[in-house]
């Protein structure tokens, strides 16, 4: 397991520039296309095509598909003293003395621009482009530029932070796309080309193989089956393309081990096309991602709880907790249960079967084979949709829409309950993310914080925090609960 802090996101080399006092903090909100007015008419592999003799047909096939993204970001400057602190200057102590005294000086915080390099994958030719999250998150203007150095602002059709994808809009068309590949089939020794545009130089091509499949507990992001790879990938490379040697694409590559060093060691990580694939078209076609929803807590197995539970085999996911409810307890999971397989699809641990439940759509019946008391069963569920939808309060059309602008939030699942340590029962919504340059982050609201009343109203859910604040542009009391104890924040 990686120790936290050794991985990177090989986004780019940030240059910040200072600018006047004034500009307001800009975000995005994710746009919604209708299905018809946005076709995903992605090419698939051909099966029938053999490996190429060298890779520079492959690289010449595939790098006009590859753009590098460059993304805009504002942020305040952390300010060199505060309100109501005596400045320790000498022109302020000519005036005013060095009596102990305080003073309030008002002082909006200056603000900077800063831009970040990271690339891009034409996906379809009328210019829907996959990146990362990590590329794009929270910025307020993003530029694309083709291999033919055409150069298009480009529009955040939506995101999805938990897996760390991002999809983009240029108006062009007629542009050459990439072939998709099946990543499934990948398997440990493929040969791997990683394209993209590293540290800003240009596009480059860089070759390895594939060196694992199926990586996660890494702590990179919520939804983890990366392939790994030393095909050298270096920080500007991240949202570009991983492909075969027949040049299909089979990931987008967007993290690397870093263990202090800026660049490439040998270890990156590229999320699978299959997946990446199917957050776009939920992405262009509905504005967000749904996920299912089964109702459990999974864990590993491991040789110890084998034995005990009488397993000869580690592999499966045994059942930790079942919320109740949720549509694994109306199906009669238990706690205590070990689930080996899901529609005759073997369980390797607990991430197989999150990532396996996450692929598939609310509403479908999936047939589990369960291993109870040393004697097998088979039932049948009903998935329901995953009860941790994001709801993102971000300033719209340069005015802001609450006090609350920059502040991300979502329902409190059983998984997010265990993360912070708190009762499963605790109601509220938990805060996911904080704009440094919103009022929120001034008035001390962070990451991890569960608002439980907005305006001494209690609010359980997303859609009645929302609710709570639509309106309202003045000033919020919220109730928040941090670490078990509860506080007052006027927002």
């Amino acid at each position: 397991m990686i120790e936290k802090g050794f991985w990177r996101r090989p986004q780019a080399i940030l240059l910040a520039a200072a600018l006047a006092v004034g500009i307001g903090g800009v975000g995005f909100a994710a746009g919604h296309l209708g299905s018809a007015n946005a076709p995903l008419a992605l090419k698939l592999a051909n099966a029938n095509e053999g490996p190429s003799a060298g890779f520079a047909p492959v690289a010449k096939r595939v790098l006009p598909a590859v753009v590098s993204v460059s993304s805009t970001k504002i942020s305040k400057i952390p300010t060199q003293f505060g309100q109501g602190q005596l400045p320790d200057d000498p022109l302020f102590r000519q005036f005013f003395g060095n009596s102990g005294r305080q003073f309030n000086i008002p002082r909006e915080a200056p603000e900077q621009r800063e831009r970040g390099l990271g690339s891009g994958v034409i996906m379809t030719p009328n210019g829907y482009i996959l990146t990362n999250n990590h590329v794009v998150d929270g910025a307020s203007q993003v530029q694309v530029t083709l291999s033919d150095k055409r150069q298009f602002n480009a529009r955040v059709v939506g995101t999805d932070p938990k897996a760390d994808i991002a999809v983009l809009k240029i108006d062009a068309t007629n542009l050459p796309v990439i072939t998709v590949g099946d990543s499934s089939k990948v398997q440990v020794g493929d040969y791997a080309l990683a394209i993209g545009n590293p540290f800003g130089v240009g596009e480059t091509v860089t070759m390895g193989i594939v060196s694992a499949t199926g990586r996660s507990n890494l702590g990179i992001e919520q939804y983890e089956n990366f392939i790994q790879t030393d095909a050298p990938i270096n920080p500007g490379n991240s949202g570009g393309a991983l492909v075969n040697d027949r040049g299909e694409l089979i990931g987008i590559n967007t993290a690397i081990i870093a263990h202090g060093s800026e660049g490439n060691q040998g270890i990156g990580f590229a999320i699978p096309v299959d997946m990446a694939r199917n957050v776009m078209q939920q992405l262009v076609e509905y504005g967000k991602v749904t996920r299912a929803y089964l109702g459990i807590i999974p864990q590993d197995v491991t040789p110890a709880m084998a034995q005990a539970f009488g397993q000869k085999e580690t592999e499966g996911a045994l059942v930790g907790d079942v919320s109740p409810n949720s549509p694994a307890q109306q199906a009669g999971l238990q706690r205590g249960d070990i689930i080996l397989d899901v529609n005759g699809k073997p369980v390797a641990n607990s991430n197989d079967l999150r990532m396996t439940v996450s692929m598939m759509q609310p509403g479908t019946d999936v047939n589990l084979r369960v291993a109870r008391n040393g004697a097998e069963r088979d039932l049948t569920v009903h998935l329901g949709e995953l009860p941790g939808e994001t709801a993102s309060l971000k300033p719209e059309n340069g005015g802001s829409h609450s006090s609350l602008s920059g502040v991300d939030v979502q329902n409190i699942t059983p998984d997010t309950a265990q993360n912070l340590g708190i009762p499963s029962s605790t109601q509220g919504v938990v805060v996911t993310n904080v704009d440094p340059a919103s009022h929120a982050a001034d008035a001390g609201l962070q990451p991890g914080d569960v608002i439980q009343q907005v305006n001494r109203k209690p609010v359980k859910n997303t859609s009645e925090f929302e609710q709570a604040l639509r309106g309202s542009n003045q000033e919020n009391l919220l109730l928040v609960n941090r670490n078990g104890s509860t506080m007052f924040l006027a927002v």
